[in-house]
């Protein structure tokens, strides 16, 4: 396959909330570019970019999707990221590998949550921001509506870049405020077009839009906007810069429209991606290993070689790395640095990607997205480098888990295979967790809601064969005292030989929301030094096991006042004794109370809904 420079290379994620239609734009992407020979529809399960069974059955994504096309002589890197709540963690770690993002914001039902929360996290990371409004074929959609949303959400920042000929069925169109034309289509899904003069009647209309277009492109640049108010117009070269710029500053967002399951206005949109998204630019800042000193690599080929592993896929064939390149080139047949494991990997075939479908490449510049085979010990979010010029980047965060199930075998077989299979689905999902919870036994799955959880289990049947049965956990109680109580405990052992002679005073009061607290007030020496530690540990051990049902005690704090030794039978494990006897006579004596599990719940609402 051809080798692309850095600055020929896009990158760009499909952001968006569940069913906005990223998915359907990014098969038409692939289709006008040539890359596939037929449209891909979700709804009929042949798409390019969701090809697990998981994903046809349920029409939607369940993990990002990987493509790139070629277009005005640039390689466009396509990330297709989840919508839904419940595999949205997989598209965050997917923003690390790209310079900029595409939202698709839905004509019908405008922006909704998840698709405000990846906007907010691509701002946080400096990312690109280019809009893109979907479904104006449907019945209810309305490019007003989708706007208002982005407006809402951006401010003046939205800045229509098309503007959509006629509305619902009738949609059958865009023009581009930059070239001044409209690009009629046949409707047939084949996305030909004939480039056209604006219509009459769109003639007012587009030159609010044209005038708003070029005022914000003016703002990017002191010149440009004396220029603008002297002239009232840029020239074409004087709009590309100034719009470039303030895109790329992050003061002005496009906002492009289109239908794909139509075919209408995806090329006109392709042409503005490869002309003004950024090519992989600047430089990524992380630290030597061997010293913490922090040091950055540059997007240049020139650089030592590094890259960030953001994705892992495990399918029949193998397992698969997923990296961008940040400096230097990526190169068959070579010996690297995962200085995370400190080991030594090797890098094999390198593979683009597009859907499941894996081509053969010889090189991959700075900036690129690439798949390697067989990593030996490489995980999602490690760094690879050369072993010469080591350098780490900064872990991709991993999000917390909000919901748990208990996890059952539905036979012995599948009880001996369930850790060893969850551990080749967590490879790939990061936010996905199996543990044995110590206080109660229980192996738990957690991740990040019930349709995630579900749907690991169908994987788990379908490519491991391992049948599991879900259930609520055990309430994981807790203990703790209300009241005060002062104990004393003599442990004393003789039996002809080598005697235990160990005794202690505690008081015990309650520590809420501190946890535990051992506070030593031993004065004198009634204790030799050498045993207050012993002491702890025997409280400590007690705590493990509740007084009232055996659940672990939390938020006491224990005061050890006093206490007497022996200049020969005291020992280690008398003190432990002693110590574990009165914490348990204690905790008996200052009420203790079972505590139930909490949580706290953030509930963030729009304004226009309050009240």
């Amino acid at each position: 396959m051809k080798v692309y420079e850095t600055r020929d290379l896009r990158n760009v994620a499909l952001i968006g909330h569940g069913g906005s239609g990223k998915t359907s734009l990014a098969e038409a992407m692939l289709y006008d570019a040539g890359m596939t020979t037929r449209l891909g529809r979700v709804e009929e399960g042949n798409t390019v970019m969701d090809f697990e069974e998981e994903e046809k059955e349920r029409r939607g994504s369940i993990t990002s999707g990987i493509g790139f096309l070629e277009w005005a002589k640039c390689k466009i890197n396509l990330i297709d990221t989840p919508g839904d709540a419940n595999f949205v963690a997989d598209g965050r770690n997917c923003l690390y590998a790209v310079d900029s993002v595409l939202l698709v914001a839905d004509a019908e039902d405008g922006i909704r949550v998840q698709a405000e929360k990846m906007a907010r996290a691509a701002e946080e990371l400096g990312l690109t921001r280019v809009a893109y409004i979907s479904k104006l074929d449907r019945e209810r959609g309305a490019f007003e509506t989708a706007m208002k949303a982005l407006t809402d959400l951006f401010g003046n920042k939205a800045v229509p870049v098309f503007l959509p000929i006629g509305t619902k069925d009738a949609f059958h169109g865009v023009v581009d405020l930059l070239r001044g034309k409209a690009f009629l289509f046949d409707g047939e899904g084949k996305g030909t077009f004939q480039e056209t003069e604006i219509p009459a009647e769109m003639t007012e209309q587009v030159a609010e839009a044209r005038e708003r277009l070029v005022e914000a492109a003016s703002e990017s640049d002191d010149e440009l906007i004396e220029k603008y108010l002297e002239n009232g117009e840029l020239s074409p070269e004087e709009l590309e810069v100034g719009l470039k710029k303030a895109i790329a500053q992050g003061s002005l967002i496009p906002v492009l429209c289109g239908s794909a399951p139509k075919n209408v206005g995806i090329r006109p949109m392709l042409d503005f991606l490869a002309a003004y998204l950024p090519a992989p630019h600047g430089e990524r800042k992380g630290t030597n290993p061997d010293t913490g000193e922090e040091i950055s690599r540059k997007f240049d080929d020139t650089e030592p070689f590094s890259a960030l592993v953001f994705k892992t896929i495990v399918d029949e064939i193998g397992r698969f790395s997923v990296f961008r390149v940040i400096s230097g080139a990526a190169i068959p047949d070579t010996t690297v640095l995962n200085p995370e494991r400190r080991t030594d990997e090797r890098l094999g075939q390198l593979f683009h990607l597009l859907g499941k479908e894996r081509r053969k490449i010889e090189k991959a510049s700075a900036g690129d997205i690439v798949a390697v085979a067989r990593l030996k010990e490489t995980i999602t979010g490690d760094t690879l480098c050369d072993k010469k010029s080591p350098i780490r980047y900064p872990r991709i965060p991993v999000p917390p888990a909000i919901i748990s199930f208990a996890v059952r075998p539905r036979s012995k077989a599948d009880q001996d295979k369930i850790s060893a299979s969850l551990r080749k689905l967590m490879e790939e999902d990061t936010a996905l967790r199996y543990e044995r919870d110590e206080q109660t036994g229980e192996f738990l799955l957690s991740g990040m809601g019930q349709g995630h959880i579900e749907i690991v289990a169908k994987r788990l049947e379908r490519k491991f064969k391992v049948g599991i049965e879900l259930a609520a956990p055990k309430v994981a109680y807790l203990e703790t005292i209300k009241g005060t109580a002062d104990k004393r405990y003599r442990h004393k052992k003789q039996t002809g030989g080598a005697g235990q002679f160990g005794e202690c005073a505690i008081k015990i009061e309650p520590n809420r929301g501190a946890g535990f607290e051992f506070v030593n007030n031993i004065v004198g020496g009634v204790i030799p030094g050498q045993y207050i530690p012993s002491v702890e540990k025997g409280v400590r051990d007690q705590m493990k096991k509740g007084v009232l049902a055996g659940y672990p005690v939390v938020d006491v704090k224990v005061t050890l006042y006093d206490g007497k030794s022996h200049p020969v039978d005291s020992k280690d494990i008398a003190f432990q004794l002693a110590g574990r006897k009165a914490m348990k006579e204690a905790l008996l004596a200052a009420k203790p109370t079972l505590l139930e599990p909490i949580m706290e719940m953030e509930v963030v609402v729009p304004e226009e809904f309050m009240g």
